[in-house]
């Protein structure tokens, strides 16, 4: 782990070599200060609001550009991209590493090295093995959990839909957080005499044949947080539009995409929590100091457009925030 100064190598330095002149930074501003890493798996609305949560309020809570380096790093969607990612912060120089979402977060806490991870938003953390205890978190990883509202998001289903009967659950079988949810989506069902009906998927190239397997076949449809599904939201909306199939989220980003409502965890501030306890971290405690948390839904989110070409008119009294497809 870098250490926040090396004023004896600064110190050495002018010595032998005398004064020099820098641009920007003096040496040993440099050297004093922090270098901080960030991993996402993909690109989307949702993880790009964590990461600047997360930014925004490290700038906050004084930590802004002049006191820390931030190093980003995207896998565009890649596994192996993700590994090498991964692999290339553990092997660097960083104080503190920030990982968006499940996948990033169990590549980095895989590599077991001695850099303190903070990971943001990971549905399920004990499921997906990145830390065994919450209150106690080990592994050297702590975050925030956006642990699905699966009965409040059905209950919301219910109140604006209430003639499903049969459910349909998209999903893609390699996200451990999706997995997770979609056992609590069966047990809901289960529990109140609902029907569903699966179509999984292992790479977005497959949504649109899984999305028009449904059609016909289920009166409304249940995505969990689900970065490959999210990826082709596009062709989920149409083909939900087209056939005025009422399709609930997990998140707000994906009815921004079009899915028709959820209830939601803010995305900039379930990064803004994280970046609380990153602080903590930086500031002197130890990981297994700070506990991970769940962050609780804050608010019902509807697609205006959605509900339009839906022809569904809201409940009196229904407190929900309207939004429009994402241009």
């Amino acid at each position: 782990m870098k250490k926040f100064g090396k004023k004896l190598a600064a110190l050495t330095m002018t010595a032998v070599m005398g004064v020099s002149v820098f641009t920007g930074c003096s040496k040993e501003e440099k050297d004093n200060q922090l270098k901080i890493g960030i991993i996402q798996m993909i690109e989307n609305g949702a993880f790009n609001d964590m990461r600047e949560g997360f930014i925004a309020q490290l700038d906050e809570k004084g930590y802004g550009t002049d006191k820390a380096e931030i190093d980003y790093k995207c896998a565009q969607g890649d596994a192996t991209n993700l590994q090498t990612i991964a692999q290339s912060m553990a092997n660097g120089d960083y104080d503190l590493i920030c990982t968006i979402a499940t996948p990033a977060t169990q590549a980095m806490v895989n590599m077991e090295c001695d850099t303190p991870v903070v990971f943001v938003a990971v549905s399920a953390p004990v499921d997906a093995g990145v830390i065994t205890d919450m209150e106690n978190p080990d592994k050297n990883a702590t975050g925030t959990s956006n642990a699905i509202p699966v009965e409040d998001i059905f209950a919301l289903s219910d109140e604006l839909t209430p003639d499903n009967e049969t459910y349909g659950f998209l999903y893609c079988t390699s996200e451990v957080n999706s997995v997770h949810t979609m056992e609590d989506a069966r047990e809901y069902c289960d529990s109140h005499n609902l029907k569903y009906k699966e179509a999984t998927v292992t790479n977005s190239s497959e949504v649109q044949q899984a999305m028009e397997s449904l059609v016909g076949k289920v009166d409304a449809i249940f995505i969990p947080n689900d970065s490959v599904i999210q990826s082709a939201m596009s062709l989920v909306t149409e083909i939900a539009r087209e056939n005025k199939i009422p399709v609930y989220g997990s998140s707000a980003t994906m009815v921004d995409s079009g899915v028709f409502a959820t209830v939601a965890v803010s995305d900039k501030e379930i990064g803004a929590m994280s970046a609380d306890m990153a602080v903590e971290i930086l500031n002197g405690k130890k990981v297994s100091e700070v506990p991970a948390v769940v962050v609780p839904a804050s608010a019902t989110v509807v697609n205006q457009n959605t509900l339009e070409a839906l022809g569904i008119t809201l409940p009196e009294g229904l407190d929900a925030v309207l939004v429009e497809d994402a241009k």
